[in-house]
């Protein structure tokens, strides 16, 4: 390419970047700047990022305060848009949820969220699944089932995790990347697998069965300020750091 041209290039290349930089600022949906999405709560510092995945429904979706909604997140509330849903919210987000980028609800009845759930990116949780009752009829033209799902405060679902309807995960339950969940899951519970099944939970008296294989973290002494503990990883990483 001729100097022009790479001049040219390199403007446009700088140019586009900056306009989407623009439009993931001023695309982002929050309760100040909802922009055409009529949700009925959304919390304060409550944040989508753009640009967002299929949102309908909203009148009938809750978003605490503070959580993060990755970017091509689908959020969805009945089974298709312009439905009347009834006077109860369908799908409720605590506060201090993060969805990781890619992720779907899909809540065409009741999907319960407890407060500071995180889930990495392409999480899919629903309430709806296909029904295959008659041999003689494409699965995909029979009526599907639905149920209630509710994911416990504090848990946390892997990448690519599958959470199907009628499951019931309890407080600070981790799902395993990748794993499917149906039906119950206990308090403080490590479910992995397709159908996921307990490998681990936390006895009040025994501690975690079978025990953890890393080592717990590290406490930090009274007194110690963030600022030091950032010094202290500079000078482990940096070995010409002063001490």
């Amino acid at each position: 390419m001729s100097p022009l041209s790479n001049a040219f290039s390199a403007l446009a290349s700088r140019a586009v970047h900056a306009l989407w930089r623009r439009a993931e600022r001023y695309g982002a949906v929050t309760a100040e700047h909802p922009g055409a999405y009529a949700f009925r709560a959304i919390g304060r510092g409550t944040r989508l990022a753009f640009p967002q995945g299929t949102l309908f429904g909203t009148p009938w979706i809750e978003l605490g305060d503070h959580c993060v909604i990755g970017r091509d997140v689908t959020l969805t509330a009945g089974m298709m848009p312009d439905l009347d849903l009834g006077a109860e919210t369908v799908l409720r987000l605590g506060s201090g949820v993060v969805l990781g980028r890619g992720s779907h609800v899909i809540a065409d009845t009741a999907i319960t969220v407890g407060d500071d759930v995180f889930c990495g990116p392409y999480v899919y949780i629903t309430s709806t699944n296909h029904s295959y009752d008659d041999p003689h009829t494409p699965v995909g033209r029979q009526w599907p089932r639905t149920a209630p799902v509710e994911i416990g405060p504090g848990s946390w679902l892997g990448a690519g995790a599958v959470i199907l309807p009628g499951a019931r995960l309890g407080r600070n339950v981790v799902v395993a990347a990748g794993s499917v969940v149906r039906g119950e899951v206990p308090d403080h519970a490590v479910v992995a697998g397709a159908p996921a099944r307990v490998v681990r939970r936390w006895d009040p008296g025994e501690g975690w069965r079978p025990p953890l294989r890393t080592p717990p973290p590290v406490p930090v002494p009274d007194g110690v300020t963030p600022r030091e503990l950032l010094a202290l990883g500079e000078c482990a990483v940096d070995p010409a750091a002063p001490e």
